[in-house]
């Protein structure tokens, strides 16, 4: 009897998720063993985690188990910890043993990436994943409580500092600046003693995007308190506040009681241990989503590097191409198990959404901008897609956005 190939998906975040998912559709049971290794039981929408962070969702909302959306007759689910991967023995070791593979997809996603600044480990808090995102919320709560019982008031516990102008500190700043007047009025604090300080070392905020779609963002919430200070490093992270150049060679404490750090996300450390070349925990991927010398390693979503052939530049690491890339990766090994042709991975960018809190955002949609009502309608049409692709219609109805505007 002929044995059947292994086929493990290490993470099960949107890459890996989507991989499996098409996999079990794909693959016949006599094909091919299927395993899904994930280090919790669930899976959350990384695109939704500003929200819990702020404390406008709350953070059960945004993840769902995963034997909801994957056939567990079909599919062998292992919870445990991935800490290697050894490819010249076709293993991988995991916290509580170890795993065979024939076809392997890492899907591991991200870490933060401190650039290592001193003390950002230490004191800030840092949106990446769900228990994070708790943290956040019940901390910047914390704050307002704790001002409102001192004596003494000390106005640094209501300054805010989110250190990064991309899309998770933009759209955590969105959810914040609606989420600070409920705050206020909950512990009785005058809303004019919040700070809220948005510090980019770039010089630009959302880099990359359509300049008039980043003037709409940042004069929204520059109305509703945001301070943006661009061209601004951070330096250090203390436990008062943070440390950020000013000049050439002077610099500045800003004291506050909250510091969010949403400004670098590198690929997984797993990556680097196990040896692969790779850049900050990314591989450069073949046009098959393929390792380099490693024909049945497919690496996707945050993990992996693709480079955009018109800007020569690699794509940023979205929830859409990883998504894209989960579910070609299933088809190429469908491909690959049946002696068949793989196909190149060619991204269908279908547009990008910012939000700026519930009922405002900013989009390029299939070309056309979009501001406000529209756009921030569009978000929610992306958001409830994305259960839909992964979980179809039972996922949309149990954990979709359908709040009207």
């Amino acid at each position: 009897m002929v044995k059947k190939p292994a086929v493990v998906v290490l993470g099960a975040g949107y890459g890996g998720l989507m991989a499996t998912v098409k996999l079990q559709k794909l693959l016949h049971p006599n094909e091919a063993d299927i395993v899904l290794v994930n280090k919790n039981d669930y899976h959350y929408e990384t695109t939704w985690l500003h929200e819990a962070s702020a404390g406008t969702l709350h953070h059960d909302r945004v993840r769902y188990r995963i034997r909801d959306v994957v056939n567990t007759n079909r599919v062998k689910f292992i919870q445990d910890t991935v800490e290697e991967i050894k490819a010249d023995e076709q293993k991988v070791i995991l916290a509580g043993g170890e795993l065979h593979y024939d076809y392997l997809v890492i899907a591991l996603g991200g870490e933060s990436e401190t650039f290592g600044i001193q003390g950002l480990k230490e004191h800030a808090l840092s949106i990446t994943n769900v228990n994070m995102a708790r943290k956040i919320r019940e901390h910047i709560e914390y704050q307002f409580a704790t001002y409102k019982a001192e004596d003494e008031k000390r106005e640094e516990l209501l300054t805010i500092v989110v250190g990064g102008a991309g899309f998770t500190g933009i759209e955590f700043l969105g959810e914040l600046v609606n989420r600070v007047p409920e705050l206020c009025e909950e512990y009785d604090i005058d809303p004019k003693k919040v700070k809220i300080i948005c510090v980019e070392a770039a010089p630009v905020i959302l880099p990359g995007f359509d300049p008039e779609l980043v003037n709409y963002a940042v004069s929204l919430l520059e109305k509703k308190g945001v301070e943006f200070r661009i061209s601004t490093p951070i330096k250090e992270c203390t436990p008062e506040g943070v440390v950020v150049g000013k000049g050439e060679n002077e610099t500045e404490l800003i004291k506050a009681g909250t510091v969010i750090w949403a400004a670098g996300v590198r690929g997984n450390s797993v990556i680097e241990k196990s040896g692969f070349e790779n850049m900050r925990g990314r591989v450069k991927v073949d046009m098959y989503l393929r390792m380099p010398g490693h024909e049945n390693i497919f690496v996707i979503g945050d993990c992996s590097l693709v480079i955009n052939e018109e800007t020569n530049r690699p794509y940023p690491p979205t929830a859409q191409i990883a998504m894209q890339q989960g579910e070609h990766t299933a088809k190429n090994i469908a491909a690959l198990i049946r002696n068949q042709e793989l196909d190149d991975f060619v991204f269908d960018n279908k547009g990008t959404v910012c939000s700026l809190g519930e009922k405002d955002a900013v989009a390029i949609v299939f070309g056309k901008k979009l501001t406000g009502f529209k756009a921030a309608f569009m978000k929610k049409v992306v958001d409830n897609r994305a259960l839909y692709l992964v979980g179809g219609l039972p996922l949309v109805l149990k954990k979709g956005k359908f709040k009207l505007l």
